[in-house]
Formats: C-alpha cells, sequence, structure tokens
C-alpha cells in the first residue's frame, strides 16, 4: 500500500515502527486517531477532522503537543507527496507512551504520528446489504464515546462480522436503549415519505462531520432533514436507507434485512449535492487551465 508517514519531525514512505509491549497505547488502547480524505485534490472538511482529533485527544486525558491548524498543514504537506488523481485516507493519531496500568496514563508522554495512504473510493452503484445485530453501542459512562478512540472500534469490528455471518456486508447496532445507532462502519440515514432522518445525537455514537454535512446541505436544498428517535421497525418500514461517512462519503443499502430497496432519489441527491460541494470548496489546489 502506497503511502507516506509522519513522526517526530520525519517523514517516510515506509511505516515507523513506534510501539513494544510495555508502550501504553500498545497494552491498554490509549490511541485516539481521525479521518480524512483527499479524493483527486479535494480535501473536504480537512480542517474539522483535525480539530476533531485533538478534542478526542484532550476527552482521553492526553496533551496533544501540536494544534489542529499544524495538523492540518502536514495532512496537506502529505497529500500533495502522492499523486494528485489519487484518493487517499488521511488518518492523524495521537497514543500514550507511558504509564502505570490502566488508571494512571502519563499524558505528558502522548506523541502523534499521520498517516496518509492509498485508499480508493466504494463504488456507490453497487449499495451493500445490512442487518441488526445483537452487540451495541454503549452509554457515555460505559466506554469513551465523546473520542474516536480505537477502543471503542472492536465491538463495531464484532457486529460487522455477526452481520458476515448472517449473509449481510454491514451490520444496524443499536443503542443500549434498543434504539438505532448507527451502521458499524459510518452514520445511518433513513428516508420515508420524502423526509430524511437520522438516529439523535444521544452520545453512544459518533456524530460524524459527514453526517452533520449531508444534513445541513439537504436542508439548505429545502429537503426535510430531521434528527430524531429511529426505531428497528422504522428501518424495515424505510423508502430508502443509506450510510454517510468519510470513507465512502454517502453509500446506499439497497438490502436491509432481506427487503430489497432502490437507491433513491433522496440519497442520491445528498451524494450529489455532497460532492458538488465538496468541489466547490475543498479543492488544495486550483484547477489547472
Amino acid at each position: 500500500m502506497a503511502g507516506v508517514f509522519w513522526h517526530n519531525g520525519n517523514w517516510s514512505t515506509e511505516e515507523p515502527k513506534l510501539l513494544g509491549p510495555m508502550d501504553h497505547a500498545f497494552w491498554l488502547g490509549s490511541i485516539v486517531f481521525d479521518g480524512a480524505r483527499a479524493i483527486r485534490g479535494l480535501v473536504p472538511d480537512l480542517d474539522l477532522h483535525c480539530a476533531r482529533a485533538i478534542q478526542s485527544a484532550q476527552n482521553m486525558g492526553m496533551k496533544p503537543g501540536l494544534d489542529a491548524r499544524a495538523i492540518e498543514a502536514l495532512c496537506r504537506e502529505g497529500v500533495a507527496k502522492m499523486p494528485a488523481d489519487a484518493e487517499l485516507y488521511i488518518r492523524p493519531q495521537f497514543f500514550i507512551r507511558r504509564g502505570i496500568g490502566a488508571a494512571f496514563p502519563d499524558p505528558d508522554s502522548t506523541e502523534f504520528v499521520l498517516s496518509i495512504y492509498d485508499a480508493p473510493m466504494p463504488d456507490a452503484s453497487q449499495g451493500f446489504s445490512a442487518c441488526l445485530v445483537p452487540e451495541r453501542r454503549p452509554a457515555p459512562d460505559m466506554a469513551p464515546t465523546n473520542a474516536k478512540a480505537s477502543a471503542l472500534y472492536p465491538n463495531s469490528s464484532r457486529a460487522a462480522a455477526s452481520a458476515r455471518d448472517k449473509g449481510f456486508n454491514n451490520a444496524v447496532l443499536c443503542d443500549f436503549e434498543g434504539n438505532v445507532a448507527e451502521f458499524a462502519t459510518s452514520n445511518l440515514m433513513m428516508v420515508k415519505d420524502g423526509v430524511v432522518m437520522t438516529p439523535v445525537a444521544n452520545n453512544t455514537f459518533l456524530a460524524g462531520i459527514t453526517r452533520t454535512r449531508v444534513l445541513t446541505l439537504l436542508r439548505e436544498a429545502g429537503i426535510e432533514a430531521r434528527e430524531c428517535t429511529v426505531t428497528p421497525q422504522m428501518l424495515r418500514e424505510a423508502d430508502e436507507i443509506f450510510a454517510t461517512g468519510n470513507f465512502g462519503k454517502v453509500q446506499f443499502c439497497t438490502n436491509f434485512e432481506g427487503r430489497k430497496l432502490p437507491i433513491g432519489p433522496i440519497g442520491t441527491k445528498a451524494r450529489e449535492l455532497y460532492f458538488a460541494w465538496a468541489e466547490s470548496t475543498s479543492r488544495m489546489l486550483p484547477k489547472a487551465a
């Protein structure tokens, strides 16, 4: 996988070997990250992703040694090292090196690493299938849900594995109250009678940057888009279901628990609006004449 990596002031095309078995991040998971995209010269909402990386680190008791502007500048520098037509994943991470057991991670040992690597955009035209799974999103007093913490993702992986075992591509997780929270890999939106609905942010899941951007664009286009309680039964009766997230931006669920769904007009409009916005606001460098 082609990529560039920054750590401790240096760029490399080789992945840096950073952790050993006694490092706190290695054995106790004191790691946060964020994910942004560079898509053929577009870097949509890069500033917001960098700011969220800082917030996640602070919420996990870390002491970031860089601010969001410095991270954004490094991201842009790294993207410029890759081919102009590349589709890239941008992953800033903070991790804690030292600590005494789970209770005493040392914030002063916080380090930063940046990875930028090839990650082609998924083909939205294929759609994906999804089903409900037993795994749930934790309540805020059960896990660090106010951070994009690596420790949260093994449960998402378990959920995705449960869905695959049932013959589906992705999982729909509920929260601890039994209401729909998100897909295992992205936020979830549904459409009923022309109204877009997405689970209200209740601190059990990451209400993503792409989710917020899509909601804003839909509303500006005159489409009613609500944040509300979404139940499993509402999904079973939905006219459309689609996903929003950094990796695939807007992707379409075309099969929910065996019920076929269309790539519908509102989901299609959401995707068109997103990429039109990105093209108009997020280009790293001006287009060549």
